[in-house]
């Protein structure tokens, strides 16, 4: 064996280390997430089992017919792009089987309304600049689209608290007022 081939190997080792040390960063007990969010994850897992895979290893088969694996591309970008499936079917796996899946249109709001997961959240700051997210799984956000993680400082802030609250947050430029103007329950764009 040679050397750079075994120098590969341990690169490619540590990029799974590192994948694997990220999904062990995320949150196990509960992977709250809305159906849309959940229906893609498993839509795209489908996909990557029954096709992706199976067509990149025919790929990688026929590639590996073809002799000498050492200087054959189409057999080293295959098993490469394989081992990055393979990690995304891993991550797609462990998140599903801890989802928890909450639809925001059929939470019954409670009384007092308050901010829970899945909220719609308009709030002003004292600067009276207005603002909506809503509070969304961590495999969904999309801060430009006003949708934020549920364990995102700023969720972490509004959780909890109920219409017309002020509540401090500790933004990268420092403490902010924020008064809860409009909270709701509704499918999420």
């Amino acid at each position: 064996m040679s050397k750079a081939f075994t120098k590969e190997d341990r690169d490619e080792d540590d990029q799974d280390s590192a994948n694997d040390a990220e999904l062990k960063a995320l949150p196990t007990k509960k992977n709250y997430i809305t159906p849309k969010a959940f229906n893609r994850m498993k839509d795209e897992l489908h996909i990557l089992l029954t096709k992706t895979r199976p067509d990149l290893t025919q790929v990688v088969a026929w590639a590996a017919s073809n002799g000498d694996r050492s200087e054959n591309a189409d057999y080293t970008y295959g098993k490469r792009k394989l081992r990055e499936i393979d990690r995304r079917i891993r991550f797609l796996t462990k998140r599903l089987e801890i989802a928890e899946v909450i639809d925001p249109a059929k939470v019954v709001a409670p009384k007092p309304m308050k901010v829970m997961f899945g909220a719609t959240v308009t709030f002003q700051n004292e600067d009276g600049v207005k603002k909506t997210v809503s509070i969304v799984g961590i495999d969904e956000i999309e801060p430009a689209r006003g949708k934020i993680s549920w364990i995102s400082p700023l969720a972490k802030a509004l959780l909890n608290q109920e219409l017309g609250e002020a509540v401090t947050f500790k933004s990268p430029k420092g403490e902010e007022e924020l008064e809860i103007m409009r909270i709701e329950y509704k499918e999420i764009p």
